[in-house]
């Protein structure tokens, strides 16, 4: 067994897929239409769906706003260099909600960034 996707409902599609293409560098590995459910499927990741997991990219027809209520965390990223990584962000037009450092009672650089629909993304160097 292995985790397949992560899946979240966005409000505007193209600018959610957008944010996570250009500004995190993810690719889109595929988007569908389901016409009679009135509702768009997109894949987002960094490497086939065989491979890795992925963020699928729900977006409802109609429906341009969700409430993020308080359950749900963040999707959690590695990266090469948590302060590299955040200024590529940055620069891209992302927007870093906690600027790159040890999180709180640990050493582990962290940072996270926040993508158009407010969903957390957390920053994290290579685990050694």
């Amino acid at each position: 067994m292995r985790i397949l996707h992560t899946m979240i409902r966005v409000g505007d599609l193209v600018r959610s897929i957008a944010f996570y293409t250009e500004v995190l560098g993810m690719r889109l590995l595929r988007r569908k239409d389901y016409p009679e459910g009135k509702f768009t499927l997109a894949f987002v990741g960094y490497g086939e769906e065989t491979e890795q997991c992925v963020i699928e990219l729900t977006w409802n027809w109609g429906v341009d706003h969700y409430d993020l209520g308080n359950g749900f965390g963040h999707i959690a990223i590695e990266v090469d260099d948590v302060y590299a990584a955040a200024e590529r962000i940055r620069k891209r037009g992302g927007k870093i909600i906690r600027e790159p450092g040890p999180m709180n009672a640990g050493t582990t650089i962290i940072a996270f960034v926040e993508d158009p629909d407010g969903y957390q993304i957390e920053l994290l160097g290579p685990r050694g």
